[in-house]
């Protein structure tokens, strides 16, 4: 059976004050009064890790059914607490980002909440939603968003930092800010140039135009395009793919593609020789070497 990590139940404190930024628990407490949001144990952001032949896959999930998930303050500060948590879980080898909101991935930002936020506030909020996402992406394990119906705004920004996507062929994916007479602010025009190409971002991003599953999938914003409602089994198969191969090298590839293409070609190889270098001394390497030869199937630690 999967247990089960719910927030409030364990709270792991980050040893890097980088994903907090200047943004920390006291100052978001103190924001959070000022808006006059009320405290709340409802839980909007799980995570959860599998067993059995899926030991090794985490489950991250959205719920917040009242708002189709619009990312509030609460959502938000939930969010990161599970990420901080992840990141110190060393039996997670694959983390899966899904929705438990029937027609909706994210739907955003909670504009009801934005309404009431003066300009400081709106923008100490983005600038922690901003590096919140950025945490999701630097993730030492592989991200695969799992989308069903709507992801836009800040939704399609949290569907950008997973390292893959895949969707129901009934999704939908936007980015409409400048139609509310401001931009992507967590990441969306940064990271979709990167991966669709400038001229088709600034296209999407100028004109605030949703995209269907079939669109996406053609100019490469998904990996994969499904059936409606088997997007999550598609991720999971996915993710078992992965749990299967040795853990540091997943890790170590994960930082040489990231790092390496932020970079000119000839410094990426660098990345690279470091990235391998370090697998050569790993245990799982002569595991592997050893399992290949005795013909059977390697058993993995990690190091």
């Amino acid at each position: 059976m999967a247990t089960l990590l719910r927030h409030g139940a364990s709270r792991v404190s980050s040893a890097s004050s980088s994903w907090r930024g200047s943004w920390t628990g006291t100052s978001f407490k103190s924001f959070s009064r000022s808006l006059f949001v009320e405290a709340t144990t409802e839980e909007q952001v799980s995570l959860r890790h599998l067993s059995g032949a899926e030991e090794g896959v985490a489950v991250l999930t959205l719920n917040r059914p009242d708002a189709r998930n619009a990312i509030g303050v609460e959502l938000l500060k939930q969010l990161r607490d599970v990420l901080e948590a992840i990141q110190l879980d060393t039996s997670a080898r694959a983390l899966l980002v899904c929705s438990s909101v029937p027609g909706v991935f994210c739907a955003g930002a909670d504009l009801k909440e934005r309404r009431n936020m003066g300009v400081a506030e709106a923008q100490r909020f983005v600038n922690t939603l901003r590096s919140t996402f950025s945490s999701l992406e630097v993730l030492s394990m592989p991200t695969i968003a799992v989308v069903e119906g709507a992801a836009l705004g800040g939704g399609m920004e949290l569907a950008l930092a997973c390292d893959i996507r895949v969707c129901g062929d009934k999704a939908v994916f936007g980015l409409p800010e400048t139609g509310l007479a401001i931009i992507p602010g967590a990441g969306g025009t940064q990271r979709l140039p990167r991966l669709v190409g400038r001229p088709r971002a600034k296209e999407l991003i100028f004109t605030g135009r949703r995209i269907d599953a079939e669109h996406a999938e053609e100019i490469g914003l998904v990996n994969h395009r499904v059936q409606a409602g088997t997007a999550y089994k598609k991720a999971l198969d996915i993710g078992c793919e992965i749990i299967k191969q040795g853990p540091l090298a997943v890790k170590l590839a994960k930082v040489a593609i990231e790092r390496g293409s932020e970079v000119d070609s000839a410094s990426g190889m660098v990345i690279e020789e470091a990235c391998y270098a370090q697998v050569l001394q790993s245990k799982d390497r002569l595991e592997g070497l050893d399992a290949f030869a005795e013909k059977r199937k390697p058993t993995y630690h990690g190091h």
